[in-house]
C-alpha cells in the first residue's frame, strides 16, 4: 500500500513546467488526486509536499523520502521508504536540518536506532540550553550559555537496540555534540559551555598589587632565593 502510493505520486504524476495553471508556481507535479507536489516559486526554492525518488548507487539502496518544504528547507517530519515500500527512516527538520527525534528501521521494520538532534537557529551564534538529568530527563540540573557552531547537533539521548529482539542493546547521552559520562559530565570540557549567570553580577575583579611589589618582583625575578636564618643551630 505504502509503495503504491509513493508510486502513484512520483511516477504517476504529471510534471508541468509553465506557471499558467497556478500562477504562483514556476514547476510542480500533479498528483492523479490534483495535489499538487514538488512545488517551485516563482524565486525557485523548494515549497510545501515533495516527493523524491532516490534511485541505488555504488550499493547504497535507493529509496523515496517525503516530507514538506519551507523556502527550500526541510522542515517537520520527513518518511523514507525502501523502493520495495518498507520504512527505514523517520526523520524530523527545523530549518532544513535535523532537529529532534530521527528513527531508523531494518527492512524487516524493526527498529535499528533512535537518534536525537538539536537544529541550529542560522540567525544565532549563542544560545542558553538546559542541562537535563540522565536518570530524570524531566529534571534540569542547571542552564549553560554554548556557542552554536555547524547546522545541527548530537543532542539528548540516542538509543542503539536489537533490531531482531527489539532489546536496548546501548545507550548515549549528548549534550550539543557532547558524550556525557554515565554520572551526566561531558566527556570534554572546554570554552564553548560556560555556566549561565542567572543573577546579573559581574564576578568581582582581580585585586591589583600596589605597584611597589610589581617593580620588587620585576627586579628580583632572575635572582635566586636566599633562605633567611633564624639563628637555630640546629642542636
Amino acid at each position: 500500500m505504502i509503495r503504491a502510493s509513493i508510486s502513484a505520486l512520483v511516477i504517476l504524476s504529471l510534471i508541468f513546467s509553465s506557471p499558467a495553471a497556478f500562477g504562483q508556481w514556476k514547476s510542480f507535479s500533479l498528483s492523479p488526486r490534483g495535489d499538487t507536489l514538488n512545488r517551485i516559486d516563482q524565486q525557485g526554492l523548494k515549497q510545501g509536499p515533495w516527493v523524491h525518488q532516490m534511485p541505488e548507487l555504488r550499493g547504497e539502496q535507493g529509496y523515496d523520502e517525503q516530507g514538506y518544504y519551507i523556502n527550500d528547507k526541510k522542515d517537520g517530519l520527513w518518511k523514507k521508504f525502501s523502493l520495495m515500500g518498507d520504512k527505514i527512516a523517520e526523520e524530523n527538520y527545523r530549518w532544513g536540518s535535523l532537529d529532534g527525534k530521527a528513527r531508523y528501521y531494518n527492512r524487516t521494520g524493526g527498529l535499528i536506532r533512535q537518534e536525537s538532534w538539536r537544529a541550529v537557529d542560522p540567525e544565532k551564534t549563542m544560545d542558553t540550553v538546559d542541562v537535563l538529568d540522565i536518570k530524570d530527563p524531566s529534571k534540569v540540573i542547571e542552564t549553560v550559555v554554548v556557542k552554536l557552531e555547524g547546522q545541527t547537533m548530537k543532542h539528548g539521548q540516542w538509543t542503539y537496540y536489537d533490531p531482531e529482539w527489539g532489546n536496548i542493546d546501548h545507550i548515549e547521552n549528548y549534550f550539543m555534540d557532547k558524550l556525557r559520562n554515565e554520572d551526566g559530565a561531558l566527556a570534554s570540557e572546554d570554552d564553548d559551555l560556560k555556566p549561565l549567570d542567572v543573577t546579573g553580577k559581574k564576578a568581582p575583579a582581580e585585586k591589583k598589587k600596589p605597584q611597589a611589589i610589581l617593580d620588587y618582583e620585576k627586579k628580583n625575578s632572575g635572582k635566586k632565593k636566599i633562605k633567611s636564618r633564624d639563628g637555630n643551630t640546629g642542636l
